[in-house]
């Protein structure tokens, strides 16, 4: 019996002290670091959104909507936007509805379309407004901008950030006569975009008859920011 007691006792003991080895911190110093990196670079990707509609002037027939479709596309083939470029965003044809005649009591309502083009220049774009039909257009705005190489910045910039906190941590140890070990834990980039701004001075379009044309517009530069937070051991 005791000596079943004393077996026991040791198994018990031997548990007790593997459970304490698994409790043991294989990182008893560590420092915490935070590091970033950012670039500025111009939208090189423009997403503004047209509005045409039929139109009538007077003692003249109606400006159709495939009348207006077909100048505004080949004037944005002239200056060599790719069909790829342009989709409809919305298109409505009143003409074929008696109900809105009625109620607006006309014989016949104006069909509208609206076209998304997207542009690799705020030239691009000032070519675009010179070339659309004053009478037809309703609305011109910008919808979206972006980057076309974001993906390859996004990589780029989280693993200078990265190295920024290793940099940050080396001369924070050695500060404490400690050196760098291996990192811990690092936590993915937090990005940081704040919304293009542009500026422009005249949203008007082209009077008839006149050679004025709308105001240039210039984009800011879009800062890309990451920031990310990497724990290191201490030995």
């Amino acid at each position: 019996m005791n000596r079943i007691m004393l077996t026991l006792a040791l198994l018990a003991t031997t548990v007790a002290g593997f459970a304490q080895t698994d409790r043991i911190n294989p990182y008893p110093k560590t420092i915490t670091v935070n590091g970033s990196a950012e670039m500025e670079v111009i939208p090189d990707e423009i997403y503004v959104q047209v509005d045409l509609k039929e139109y009538q002037n007077k003692n003249q027939p109606k400006v159709t909507i495939d009348k207006i479709r077909q100048d505004f596309l080949a004037n944005t083939k002239a200056l060599g936007i790719p069909d790829s470029a342009i989709t409809i965003a919305a298109y409505d044809g009143y003409n074929g509805n008696p109900w809105l005649r009625k109620k607006n009591k006309k014989t016949e309502l104006l069909a509208s379309i609206t076209y998304q083009v997207k542009l690799k220049s705020s030239h691009q774009m000032d070519d675009l407004v010179n070339v659309l039909d004053d009478d037809a257009t309703q609305n011109f705005a910008i919808t979206g901008t972006s980057y076309s190489k974001l993906t390859e910045l996004r990589k780029k910039l989280k693993i200078e950030a990265v190295r920024a906190a290793k940099e940050k941590a080396q001369y924070l140890a050695a500060a404490i006569d400690e050196q760098l070990g291996a990192a811990v834990t690092i936590t993915e980039p937090q990005e940081y975009n704040p919304p293009v701004m542009y500026m422009r001075a005249n949203a008007s379009f082209k009077a008839a008859g006149s050679d004025d044309t709308a105001a240039a517009i210039d984009f800011r530069k879009v800062k890309y920011r990451f920031e990310v937070s990497v724990v290191f051991a201490l030995r």
